[in-house]
């Protein structure tokens, strides 16, 4: 003889529930890191991780150089 069960034990319920109320949450910080990642900043970061050290050396440049110079006002 089988028994079956139809209803999910409280365990399995509790964490559905956690993760329903915390969607707003979530997109809410999902909607910060996607305005902090498309600033004109983070493009000339992108940009400058694209390139290799070899290609500002033949600049003139460094990597350090390059972040202060896109975070000149931001950081000291």
């Amino acid at each position: 003889m089988a028994f079956v069960t139809t209803s999910a034990p409280a365990s399995q319920i509790a964490p559905r529930i956690g993760r329903f109320l915390a969607r707003p949450f979530v997109a809410f910080w999902n909607l910060l890191i996607l305005m902090a990642e498309s600033t004109p900043r983070m493009e000339a970061v992108r940009a400058l991780n694209a390139q290799s050290d070899g290609d500002l050396a033949a600049r003139g440049t460094t990597r350090a150089d390059e972040v202060r110079r896109i975070f000149g006002d931001r950081i000291h």
